[in-house]
């Protein structure tokens, strides 16, 4: 079986560039980022023809998973906002709904880390709506996956699965568990 593709709709880079000043260095980052994890997301899919994910959607999804960091407050990229970095995804979801873009914005919402359930929110106040917010259909979870990979810190880099445990273990070794049956099925 073939993964599923669809006729794409709308640019991706169009919708970034109603956000970010191309030229700039945020951009550059967003833009370079957001390619590293849609190459690699593509990969996964095209790798694995009987998860069946839709491709386009993939591609455009990825470009768009962190539409939101602009609005949060990390100088180290750039980002001159207001709100918290772990804010971004919900922030990107409300700006991909404005535009249309529903399906697209459950990428945002649910990407940060392996996804942050509501039982994490709620037990660690975090400044997150009060709703589960993990990645639930193949291209959620893929692009999930893809982007644990990189990051924008170091956009010449791609980090190993023993770095990428280290990481997300620091915020709950569920985190881990849910990252190897990623690796296990898509590496």
């Amino acid at each position: 079986m073939q993964p599923t593709t669809l006729l794409s709709m709308f640019d991706p880079y169009q919708i970034i560039q109603k956000y970010y000043m191309p030229g700039t260095k945020l951009y550059y980052v967003l833009v370079k980022h957001s390619e590293q994890v849609r190459d690699k997301a593509l990969e996964v899919a095209m790798k694995h023809p009987e998860l069946n994910a839709n491709i386009d959607f993939i591609a455009e999804a990825a470009m768009l998973h962190d539409i939101g960091i602009y609005l949060c407050n990390a100088p180290r990229i750039f980002c001159q906002g207001i709100h918290q970095y772990i804010e971004h995804g919900y922030l990107g979801a409300e700006i991909l709904c404005k535009e249309g873009l529903q399906q697209h914005a459950l990428v945002c919402e649910r990407h940060t880390g392996t996804g942050i359930s509501l039982k994490k929110i709620l037990e660690n106040n975090l400044p997150l709506p009060k709703r589960n917010m993990v990645p639930v259909s193949i291209e959620e979870q893929i692009i999930c996956y893809a982007d644990k990979f990189f990051s924008k810190t170091a956009l010449d880099s791609m980090h190993d699965p023993d770095k990428i445990r280290l990481m997300i273990g620091k915020h709950g070794v569920e985190n881990i568990t849910i990252f190897n049956g990623w690796h296990a099925r898509f590496s």
